[in-house]
């Protein structure tokens, strides 16, 4: 019964997120694992992975090195070749490390939905760090020089808590526009103004200009006599 039941629950699985992904538009672009994370009546409001610039060093790294390799090997004598033969495996471990900075970069996913903040990191152990909404009690939006430049930012959240699982937010993509988004997300959107009051205040402002008028018909009348 045991081993029914957990086939029924895994061949349902796929089902379930389609049907998620079709509600809330805003989970097709999450890996499979990062949605499984996700509750059925959850409705995504920001999602962002982490920019581009996050690799930038990892990347320099990795072409430095294989020049420095290069030339360092043009300039050995070549017998023992042991030392070329170190320097590449040395440039192969730096390629590997860059790699795995990549998947890592991959996995981690910023995500606002209508009741908490998520944030997903790891390859093997994956991990997910959570904040519900109503734990939030101010955020800061920070945004140095080559963020500016390149178009990343910073979020720092601050709850109500003294352990927070997640407190900064790095390399945010776009922060500009996640800014807003996620204020929205965490402190509401602005009410509309209802009917009846835009129809007041429509009101005051006939009135007060129907008293401005007899105003100045008032002071051409005395500047007449």
């Amino acid at each position: 019964m045991g081993g029914s039941r957990g086939t029924s629950a895994s061949g349902s699985s796929r089902p379930e997120l389609e049907a998620a992904d079709g509600a809330d538009p805003g989970r097709a672009g999450l890996p499979r694992w990062v949605k499984r994370r996700l509750l059925a009546g959850e409705r995504t409001h920001v999602t962002a992975q982490r920019h581009w610039a996050q690799l930038v060093g990892t990347v320099a790294g990795v072409v430095a090195g294989f020049a420095l390799v290069l030339w360092l090997a043009s300039h050995l004598p070549p017998e023992p070749p042991l030392l070329r033969d170190a320097l590449f495996a040395a440039w192969v471990v730096l390629l590997l490390r860059a790699v795995w900075r990549l998947l890592t970069w991959r996995n981690g996913w910023f995500i606002a939905t209508d009741k908490r903040l998520l944030l997903t990191r790891g390859v093997v152990n994956r991990r997910t760090a959570m904040m519900p909404l109503s734990k939030v009690t101010d955020m800061s939006y920070n945004q140095s020089v080559p963020g500016r430049l390149l178009g990343y930012g910073q979020f720092v959240l601050e709850s109500a808590g003294q352990d927070q699982a997640m407190r900064r937010i790095d390399w945010v993509p776009d922060p500009d526009e996640k800014y807003r988004d996620l204020c929205e997300v965490i402190f509401g959107r602005p009410a509309a103004p209802s009917a009846a009051a835009v129809s007041a205040a429509a009101s005051t402002r006939r009135r007060g200009g129907g008293a401005g008028r007899l105003l100045v018909r008032a002071a051409r009348r005395l500047a007449g006599r």
